[in-house]
């Protein structure tokens, strides 16, 4: 990902020094109860490391993950998805349940008493057959009725977000405002916002100019490991593509009802591609 002067928020290092900022919580507090669209303020979190490691890097999936408890035994997962990834509701039902049955397995409960558990997902792209950019979703009937708010499910879909600075009023329109153009922005042309306490503090940490050179250091380990995680998956992805591409062109041939030429072009490959794999064929048998 190219970065100016601010390392981006959606970046691994951005996402670890503002969401995943230990020693200074504010950001995350305040951006999770915009997420929530709570009016009541989150005065503590602590990182929960037992049942999810608190920031991790996946580099089959591009995920960034966090989990963490407020002051009332809330319970947060945010996760960070920068890739197209059409059936990221499924991973959100799966870290909610293991959530879930975390809470249950150690016995501590009762029906009447379970934490809340929000599965929050920051999505670069869009995924949901939905117009607006934050989605919050519980159990409901039929007759669209809540049945539950035990377990809430919420996304966010940069993609969508379209507000010009203007036009921006909430806490979580700012957010998702400084997420998707901060690494983007001339550091002349602040929006006026970004310099209320909660913002300011996340975005001093995104200043390159501000780095120590320890931090630099660490910086650049990251990136370079990100851009290795990324080379890696996509030699993955061209390496899968191509088995489908001769998987596809050996049945083709097998049935022997097209010719090498029609095989290509179905096939979306090249006649020498088809010819080569004729000839193994050939060979094994």
């Amino acid at each position: 990902m190219e970065t100016g002067v601010y390392i981006p928020i959606i970046s691994d290092y951005g996402f670890k020094a503002t969401f995943g900022n230990e020693t200074d919580s504010l950001f995350l507090r305040t951006a999770l109860q915009a997420l929530i669209k709570s009016d009541t303020p989150i005065r503590e979190v602590h990182f929960d490391k037992n049942a999810f490691e608190a920031l991790t890097i996946d580099s089959r999936s591009g995920i960034f993950d966090l989990a963490c408890t407020d002051e009332n035994g809330s319970q947060f997962i945010v996760e960070m998805q920068l890739g197209l990834a059409p059936h990221f509701v499924q991973r959100m039902k799966f870290y909610a349940l293991h959530k879930f049955n975390t809470v249950v397995e150690r016995g501590e409960f009762d029906y009447a008493n379970l934490p809340k558990i929000y599965t929050i997902a920051i999505l670069a792209k869009s995924i949901l057959p939905t117009t607006h950019f934050h989605t919050i979703a519980n159990l409901r009937s039929e007759a669209g009725e809540i049945i539950d708010t035990q377990m809430t499910f919420i996304t966010v879909e940069l993609a969508k977000f379209n507000k010009q600075v203007a036009d921006i009023k909430s806490d979580l329109e700012k957010l998702v405002y400084t997420m998707k153009t901060l690494h983007t922005t001339d550091p002349t042309q602040y929006p006026a916002f970004w310099n209320e306490e909660w913002l300011k503090r996340a975005i001093d940490e995104l200043d390159t100019r501000k780095m120590t050179p320890e931090e630099r250091a660490y910086f650049a380990r990251v990136t370079a490991a990100n851009a290795e995680a990324v080379k890696a998956e996509k030699q993955k992805i061209r390496e899968a593509v191509e088995q489908k591409e001769i998987e596809t062109v050996t049945r083709a041939l097998k049935r022997g009802k097209l010719t090498i030429e029609e095989i290509a072009e179905d096939s979306g490959v090249s006649v020498d591609f088809v010819l080569n794999i004729q000839r193994g064929i050939t060979t094994n048998q």
